[in-house]
This record gives C-alpha cells, sequence and structure tokens, in this order.
C-alpha cells in the first residue's frame, strides 16, 4: 500500500518535530517535507506530491489562510487535502479557511490518535467536520455579522443550487448537517453509493472541492439556515 505523503506546515521546529515521529511512526503514512511558513509550504506542495498538509493557520511571512487559498486554486494540486492546524477548537479564520478550500480543522491540543484520523479522513476526502464543529463554525458566523444567503457569494451559490436535482438538494442538507454517507443513506432509505454518487454532482455543479466546501456552501447559499436561540 502507498502511504499517504504528509507535508507539514508551522512556524515552530519543536511541533513540526513532534508531528514527523507520530505520523512516520505508523505505516500507512509518512512526512515528505517540513514548511516554516506558508510560502514553504505551498512550494513542497509542488514538488514532494504530497496528499495531506497539516498547515497552521498563523505563521510568519505568507500565513497558512493565504498559502491555503494558493493550494486550492492551483489545478495541478488538485487532490492535496488541507487540514489547517487552530489553537482554539473554532479559530477566527477557521471559516475563511474552509472557504479557501481547507477539508477541516484541528486543534493543536488533540491527541495523537485524532491527528492521525484526521489525515486519513483527509486523505480519502472526507471532511473534518463534526455536527459540533459545524454548529460551531456557523454560529460564528453569524456572530460576526454574516447572515446565510446574504452577500456576493451567497447570491452565486443560490443561483447554482437551481442546477441540482431535488435529491441533491435533500443530500446537500444532510452533509451540511454534518453526517456521513452511512448515516445520509439510513436517512434517506437508499444506497451509500447512491449518496456518495449525489455528493459528488452536488460537487461538480457548486464548484466544491470537497465536502467541507459543501457545508459552507449550503449555509452561505441560504438553502439550510442555522436555528438561533
Amino acid at each position: 500500500m502507498t502511504p499517504i505523503k504528509v507535508l507539514l506546515a508551522d512556524d515552530q521546529a519543536l511541533l513540526r518535530s513532534a508531528f514527523r515521529v507520530l505520523v512516520d511512526s505508523e505505516a500507512d503514512m509518512q512526512v515528505v517535507g517540513e514548511a516554516a511558513d506558508g510560502a514553504q509550504a505551498v512550494e513542497l506542495a509542488r514538488s514532494t506530491g504530497a496528499d495531506v498538509v497539516l498547515m497552521d493557520i498563523r505563521m510568519p511571512g505568507t500565513d497558512g489562510l493565504t498559502a491555503t487559498r494558493t493550494i486550492s486554486a492551483d489545478p495541478d494540486l488538485a487532490d492535496v487535502r488541507i487540514v489547517m492546524l487552530t489553537t482554539f477548537e473554532v479559530d477566527e479564520y477557521v471559516l475563511q479557511s474552509l472557504r479557501a478550500g481547507a477539508s477541516g480543522f484541528l486543534g493543536k491540543g488533540a491527541e495523537p490518535d485524532e491527528l492521525l484520523n484526521a489525515i486519513r479522513v483527509a486523505a480519502a476526502g472526507e471532511a473534518l467536520l463534526s455536527p459540533v464543529a459545524t454548529k460551531g463554525l456557523i454560529a460564528r458566523f453569524l456572530a460576526q455579522g454574516g447572515s446565510a444567503g446574504d452577500g456576493p457569494a451567497g447570491a452565486e451559490y443560490s443561483a447554482r443550487l437551481a442546477a441540482l436535482t431535488g435529491r441533491e438538494r435533500e443530500v446537500l442538507v444532510q452533509v451540511a448537517g454534518g453526517h456521513s454517507n452511512d448515516q445520509i443513506a439510513d436517512r434517506l432509505a437508499v444506497s451509500p453509493l447512491t449518496v456518495k454518487t449525489h455528493v459528488n454532482r452536488a460537487m461538480a455543479k457548486l464548484g466544491a472541492r470537497d465536502r467541507a466546501q459543501l457545508v459552507v456552501i449550503a449555509y452561505e447559499s441560504g438553502l439550510v439556515r442555522p436555528r438561533v436561540e
């Protein structure tokens, strides 16, 4: 089995070393490079053929958010998955990171098993967004003055939603709730393969890089509106 190629991007050398030891201890993954800032991360993502980048949001010079946008916008790096490393569970830049193309986020205080699982989940093309994390992100978005469906992005996504079939919309709503394909299949009484097909079609029609972006689009378009207490 070909190991998952992992790129570490963090300005703290000690933290990178700890991550390297942990990742390289697993038979199904290996560290292929270390970057101390976002510019290096982009350069190494191109030269190492990395599958997953563990990207710190705050770095000197080119930060993780800018690096994520750059990687996501490069067609040659379309298969690279980015996991943002945050100091807090809901960082002020997390929602922006997901919009920029990150597959999800992980707190720096996460347990070793959580970190390894995050790498595997991202490499498999899934989103690192649990229902609790999703609600936290959207709550923060609304608290900052955002409103689902408002603004240029919301209008653009609303127009794209017209291209979705009724079933694709149903599946998108479930994805926005943080549910897995198996859970959605149970809820809609269809097979997981059928759900996967609908998810992939929705991603293609909406121009979403992965499931994480589908979540953001669902809320920003106004298709899903969080209940405000």
